[in-house]
């Protein structure tokens, strides 16, 4: 017989196992060409290079800057709001509110005031076109700004004291107290609107240069105006009630 050849016996190389410390390094790239930085950094960048946009100022009626407006008595400051509002209608969204009235404009509360009388009651944008018209009257007049005349005419015609009836047995005596500061907002814009409706009653002269007038003089502390008028015959009594 023949002689049969054996298989050849194949050796296996073992395969070399990589260290636990080269496990765990976190395998790397070589790096070729430019590296591109992250997406992010980019947009960063852009908006760094671009420059910021300016804020626009919202203006009363489009005309009038708020936020130059000072309330220099700080006892009704926090009840006279002159956050900057383009259109002074927020259709009583605060109506419900307790306290609502100090979150409301004060240019929408003198249009809310000016609807006493049967030709503006109910009649919202007739009275708010005669509040624009003031503003614009006394802008052209004196040059200053509307607002600030309107906030100074508050606080000169606001009373800081009033007389109450207190009751003992069968006798009423009248006692001075002091007024709350919301009250006392309240108190001011019924004297001007009341003082203007009954300069324009009987007369030719327009609503809005009535309330222009009526404002203007307020603001003076002039005694020429009714507001100023019935704010110092009140002050008087409860002085002398003291």
């Amino acid at each position: 017989m023949a002689d049969e050849k054996k298989p050849e016996q194949v050796t296996k190389t073992p395969e070399p196992t990589a260290s636990p410390e080269a496990a765990a390094a976190p395998l790397t790239q070589p790096q070729t060409g430019e590296q591109k930085p992250p997406a992010n950094k980019v947009v960063e960048a852009k908006e760094a290079a671009e420059p910021a946009k300016p804020i626009a100022h919202v203006l009363l009626f489009g005309k009038y800057d708020a936020s130059v407006v000072t309330i220099s008595d700080p006892g009704i400051a926090r009840y006279i709001n002159i956050t900057p509002i383009s259109v002074p209608h927020t259709g009583g969204r605060h109506t419900a509110k307790a306290f609502g009235k100090t979150k409301m404009s004060i240019v929408e509360r003198l249009i809310n005031n000016m609807m006493r009388t049967e030709d503006f009651t109910g009649k919202k944008m007739g009275s708010y076109m005669a509040v624009e018209n003031a503003f614009a009257t006394i802008h052209a007049k004196t040059g200053q700004n509307p607002l600030q005349v309107l906030v100074d005419a508050l606080i000169n015609t606001a009373p800081r004291e009033e007389v109450t009836r207190l009751r003992y047995g069968g006798i009423s005596v009248p006692k001075a107290v002091d007024v709350a500061p919301a009250r006392r907002v309240d108190l001011a814009l019924r004297y001007l609107c009341r003082a203007t409706l009954e300069s324009s009653h009987g007369s030719k002269t327009p609503i809005g240069e009535c309330l222009a007038n009526q404002l203007l003089l307020a603001a003076k502390n002039d005694m020429n105006s009714s507001a100023v008028a019935k704010k110092e015959e009140i002050e008087r009594v409860s002085s002398s009630a003291r």
